[in-house]
């Protein structure tokens, strides 16, 4: 397992690493907020908003939240204007990173992340120099004692999945953005339940980490995700599972 794949597994293990409930709200609210403002407040009409709800509703985001923000995107209440930011830069060892950003202020996140890179041994790039690395890409997480792998790959084959593979203790499914609203619905039809799923950038290749690398690495992702201004975190490191054990018995 590899890079954001990796990371949101490591997020589930941890449980309420991201336990800041209120902080997990606010990232929600901006991209549907933000959502909204791009492309309407119909979320039959506009996938973006329709996934963000979704992500929402999977944090219990109360339903007045919900259409307070969208309200907010659309202009019908007065609410803070959000730039799409991307930042690009290197993690240790070399892994690539690219951050995503929400913020009012450009100033102020690019110093935020800067320091984040620099205190975890990474450093902050040049636009552009690694998101080639990265493709988008819909993406579904099952523990493999949970399914049943033929009827898996069945369904997932039906959806049109671009690819299902095993790992160590979990079948990722990857599927085009495009498909990832069929798939889902497939797989919830047939109560293949998944513990995550979400359209994400995907890399092409991993660098894997072990030792003080592989806890920098660690140490990076939480930093950078802390960040108010930051949305999501994605990068190609590869760190086994039994290096986890290791870091979390430290």
């Amino acid at each position: 397992m590899s890079g954001h794949s990796k990371w949101s597994t490591i997020k589930r293990k941890k449980g309420a690493t991201d336990a800041k409930r209120g902080k997990i709200f606010t990232k929600l609210i901006k991209e549907i907020t933000v959502a909204a403002r791009s492309g309407g407040g119909d979320q039959d009409a506009n996938p973006r908003l329709r996934t963000a709800i979704v992500s929402a509703k999977a944090e219990n985001m109360p339903k007045d939240n919900i259409e307070r923000a969208i309200k907010k995107g659309t202009g019908e209440l007065e609410g803070i204007t959000y730039e799409e930011v991307y930042y690009e830069g290197y993690g240790p060892g070399g892994v690539a990173v690219l951050v995503e950003s929400l913020t009012d202020n450009k100033n102020r996140t690019v110093a935020d992340i800067r320091y984040v890179f620099g205190k975890s041994g990474g450093n902050l790039g040049e636009a552009g120099c690694v998101a080639w690395m990265f493709e988008k890409k819909g993406y579904f997480v099952f523990d493999n004692d949970g399914v049943d792998e033929e009827t898996l790959m069945e369904v997932a084959l039906e959806a049109r999945a671009d690819d299902v593979r095993e790992e160590e203790t979990t079948f990722e499914v990857i599927t085009s953005p495009s498909d990832f609203e069929s798939a889902k619905n497939a797989f919830d039809e047939k109560s293949l339940k998944y513990v995550f799923s979400e359209i994400t950038m995907i890399p092409q290749s991993t660098i894997k980490l072990e030792g003080k690398e592989a806890d920098q690495m660690i140490r990076l992702m939480e930093g950078l995700e802390d960040s108010d201004d930051v949305q999501k975190v994605y990068s190609n490191f590869d760190i086994s599972d039994k290096t986890l054990e290791e870091l979390g018995k430290s």
